[in-house]
């Protein structure tokens, strides 16, 4: 385990007691390049979608986030917003929150 948590791919959920180890397909950063790389080549520069859309809509399939863990993608998704790519502001559910790219 300690392998995956010294390369990125992978941390401790409870670092006390190192009992649960979540493994990480792609790094956070990875995803966040992932996102933006296809926020740009389908259009959405300067569009709104939803986390629910980045998630699980029909633009994504294939994609490497498709289907990725919720808190993993909002990571992602945080990275690209300290990085002025996007702004993330809240919907009436987790779901519905909104992600604009720039």
């Amino acid at each position: 385990m300690d392998d995956f948590i010294s390369s990125g791919h992978g941390e401790w959920e409870d670092p006390q007691t190192r009992t649960r180890c979540r493994i990480l397909w792609r790094k956070p950063e990875q995803l966040a390049s992932d996102i933006y790389d296809w926020a740009v080549s389908n259009g959405y520069v300067n569009s709104v979608c939803t986390v629910f859309e980045l998630h699980s809509g029909e633009d994504v399939n294939g994609m490497s986030f498709q289907g990725a863990d919720e808190e993993l993608l909002r990571r992602a998704l945080g990275i690209l917003d300290s990085q002025g790519k996007c702004a993330l502001f809240r919907g009436d559910t987790s779901s519905e929150d909104g992600i604009k790219f720039f």
